[in-house]
């Protein structure tokens, strides 16, 4: 009976060191498995932070750009001033040269009035 006893609790003593290595492997591979996870968390905050910073370095490049446009804008509206100024001046000299037109149409006249007369 001693040996049949003793084979028993051979096996049991290896089922139980068995069991206890495949629970300490299970405990390493959760480690593990926590530590993959919370390196992918710190690899997920890094890139955000990175596309974080490039959004922002966008953002202000775009405010740059509107600052110019604005200043564009108001080049543009000074010029549109300045072709305004021009046209109204046209209009002058346009006016003027209608008055001097008719003075000549009078100047011929009274030189074919002269002409006719001598």
């Amino acid at each position: 009976m001693t040996l049949l006893t003793e084979g028993r609790s051979e096996k049991y003593a290896k089922k139980l060191i068995g069991k206890t290595e495949i629970e300490d492997a299970l405990k390493r591979l959760d480690k593990l498995t926590q530590e993959e996870a919370r390196m992918a968390a710190a690899q997920n905050l890094k890139a955000t932070h990175t596309v974080d910073e490039r959004v922002k370095g966008v953002a202000d490049t775009v405010g740059a750009v509107d600052n110019k446009v604005v200043g564009v804008d108001n080049r543009v509206a000074g010029i549109e001033n300045q072709v305004a100024g021009v046209n109204d001046r046209m209009a002058s000299v346009h006016d003027q040269v209608a008055g001097v037109n008719e003075r000549v149409v009078t100047v011929d006249e009274r030189v074919k009035e002269v002409i006719a007369g001598a």
